[in-house]
């Protein structure tokens, strides 16, 4: 499943291809490593621009990190709910959303 999503949730490859890269570069290769990615980084923009908003589901939390990194580089506002997000938080981030 962790090939199927990002080849860097696989334990050692993101260390070993980012080695000796520039910031920039690596951040690029997040995106382009994986063709979820590549979709969401053309489709987001699209999405934003017509005012939709988005639901990501991931059942891997390392994904969500992930999605985490990926969505503050470009500049979206995104909610996270998961285990580690209090009841009250939680509520106050679907109100967020809705």
């Amino acid at each position: 499943r962790k090939c199927c999503n990002h080849p860097f949730l696989i334990k050692g490859v993101e260390e070993s291809e980012t080695s000796g890269m520039a910031a920039a570069e690596a951040r690029d290769l997040l995106t382009y490593a994986s063709g979820k990615y590549v979709l969401l980084d053309k489709l987001l923009p699209k999405l934003r621009q017509d005012g939709h908003k988005v639901l990501i589901f991931s059942q891997m939390v390392k994904m969500l990190d992930m999605l985490e990194d990926f969505m503050r580089e470009r500049n979206y506002t995104f909610e996270r709910l998961d285990g580690t997000i209090r009841g009250d938080a939680r509520q106050m981030a679907i109100d967020r959303l809705s």
